[in-house]
């Protein structure tokens, strides 16, 4: 049964391939109608946004067909394997909005895939052999030539069932002998040209401790999970179709439930690298300050940047499910954020560049409280906040200029502007330091132009922000852009960490920021009004605020590619 939730969804755009395959099984009955999809990450490295894809295709198609999906860690190599990428791919998934319907590992199943490994020994299917990695390379030939049999191959089956004994008793060091399944050496498919099923690795597993000195290869032990759980639709990426063959071959020579799998197109996104040994050459080499630095494109990392979980589970939308690869844009990418937080960021002014403003005709010592809405873009505003005014104002040092252009609608002597929620100002005069920097500027007010209350008849086109300076809050503020500056860092020539942006970050140490920022929500959107969006970094302390901007208010890189 359809969900609600995903109903309208589907009668507004046409299904994809998938879900033409789901609809068609379950108008055949496969499988009872029932529909059960897996996300199997191996736990060797912090989840990126390719995987974001994965998971909201894998849990939104069991979702809208009224199934579930079931976690699964794929933890058959115990030298990269850690705990702490468990925890870490778990709250990546739960922060997505989705649940899992059991959490479940291959280890689980290593007595099983023992198991299955000697029944294929026992049909003559699979053999111990001894030949060296190097050896067994080059015995499998080329895409154009035949593999030659190893001298081990015709083993008998008594003989290879005591060798297999034996490699699980731990009789035999690392690389001495593997496990290989006995299929064809003349296939095309260079997959099926008797693969490893099995390798010896002395090593201390996460879970099983010292149990195991045996672990299965993936091929092997990936389809063979499915089948244990009957999970219904295996869902890959595309790199994954030369070896669909082989998962049904050991399906079907285990008589075992007939899981079928099934390859999309995997993500890409531009100015970014997708690989995880790339990743963490990253954070290995300092490039970036930990997985979840707000440059990389770790789930983590976005989460802390101040990318929303509705923003990305929108962006996988948007760019649907593909059967060829391509790379997209990362300005799509920020437009979901932009769009998200447009309807839910707080607005707040803070000042990254001051320079000081004194409006003279203020009465010295007096002091208002004017009032902003948090978000005008929501009926209602989602309420007020107060914002104390002043005679000293920090502003934008960019907002001012000493000879102004014909079209600068800010402040120069002569010009008028709005202040953002307060009154008209013009600009009379300013003062310089012997080193030539403006260090204030001298402004009068109207006072009948207060905003909401304006009956100055006065029309100004510029409306600048500001922060009243007796109240003005300090805070870090860390200027986040894209770690490349090249599209597809990764098919350049060198080294792909050549080609990192040298502005990724530019630290302000000292912003000054409206008081009410004090209380600043972690995990929450700010818009700093006419700067961008923002977000509390985990480093704030009760002396140290820190804000991470998540992405500019427009599109830069569009400008730049111009």
């Amino acid at each position: 049964m359809i969900s609600k939730q995903y109903k309208a969804m589907s009668e507004e755009r046409s299904l994809n391939f998938l879900e033409e395959i789901i609809e068609e099984d379950i108008r055949n009955a496969k499988h009872g109608g029932r529909v059960l999809t897996r996300f199997p990450p191996e736990p060797n490295g912090y989840l990126h946004i390719g995987h974001a894809k994965s998971i909201c295709l894998n849990f939104t198609l069991a979702q809208k067909y009224g199934g579930q999906t079931n976690l699964r860690f794929d933890d058959t190599n115990p030298v990269t394997e850690e705990t702490e990428y468990v925890e870490s791919i778990k709250k990546d998934i739960e922060w997505l909005g989705f649940k899992w319907a059991q959490e479940l590992y291959t280890s689980d199943y290593f007595d099983q895939l023992y198991d299955f490994a000697l029944a294929l020994i026992k049909k003559g299917l699979a053999y111990v052999d001894d030949s060296t990695a190097e050896e067994i390379a080059a015995g499998k030939g080329t895409p154009t030539e035949p593999g030659k049999a190893s001298v081990y191959r015709e083993r008998t089956v008594a003989e290879n069932l005591q060798l297999f004994e034996e490699m699980k008793a731990g009789k035999y060091p690392d690389g001495a002998k593997v496990l290989r399944a006995k299929i064809d050496l003349n296939s095309p498919n260079m997959h099926l040209r008797d693969p490893l099923m099995y390798r010896i690795k002395h090593a201390h597993h996460h879970r099983t401790g010292d149990k195991w000195c045996i672990y299965p290869m993936y091929d092997f032990a990936h389809g063979q999970s499915d089948a244990i759980e009957k999970i219904t639709h295996s869902i890959c990426t595309l790199e994954f179709i030369p070896h669909r063959p082989l998962y049904d071959w050991f399906i079907e020579q285990l008589e075992i439930f007939p899981t079928k799998q099934y390859e999309f197109a995997r993500l890409n996104i531009n100015y970014a690298v997708m690989s995880k040994r790339k990743l963490l050459q990253l954070v290995n080499e300092r490039y970036v300050n930990g997985w979840d630095d707000p440059r990389m494109f770790t789930i983590s990392g976005l989460r802390r940047r101040g990318y929303t979980p509705a923003s990305i589970r929108n962006f996988c939308d948007r760019i649907g499910v593909a059967k060829r690869e391509n790379l997209i844009e990362m300005s799509l990418l920020e437009f979901c954020i932009r769009e998200d937080l447009n309807k839910t960021a707080w607005r707040r002014m803070a000042v990254l560049d001051p320079v000081k403003l004194v409006i003279t005709n203020y009465p010295d010592g007096q002091e208002e409280l004017l009032h902003g809405e948090n978000n005008p873009e929501v009926e209602g505003g989602e309420g007020a906040r107060n914002i104390p005014f002043s005679k000293e104002l920090w502003i934008e040092r960019e907002d001012f200029m000493e000879e102004a252009p014909k079209k600068f609608f800010r402040l120069a002597p002569g010009l008028m502007v709005r202040l953002k929620h307060a009154y008209i100002i013009q600009c009379n005069d300013f003062v310089k330091d012997a080193s030539g920097k403006v260090t204030e500027i001298h402004c009068t007010y109207i006072p009948a132009s207060k905003s909401g209350s304006d009956t100055s008849g006065i029309n100004v086109k510029g409306t600048i922000h500001w922060v009243s300076v007796p109240h003005a809050k300090t805070a870090e503020i860390r200027l986040y852009d894209r770690l490349f500056r090249v599209e597809d860092p990764s098919s350049e020539e060198g080294d792909f960490k050549d080609y990192i942006n040298p502005d990724s970050l530019q630290v302000i140490q000292n912003a000054y920021i409206e008081p009410d920022l004090e209380a600043a929500e972690a995990g929450k959107g700010y818009q700093f009004i006419r700067k961008g969006y923002f977000t509390l970094d985990p480093d704030t302390t009760n002396q140290h605020l820190v804000f991470n901007r998540t992405v500019t208010l427009k599109d830069n890189w569009a400008k730049k590619a111009d």
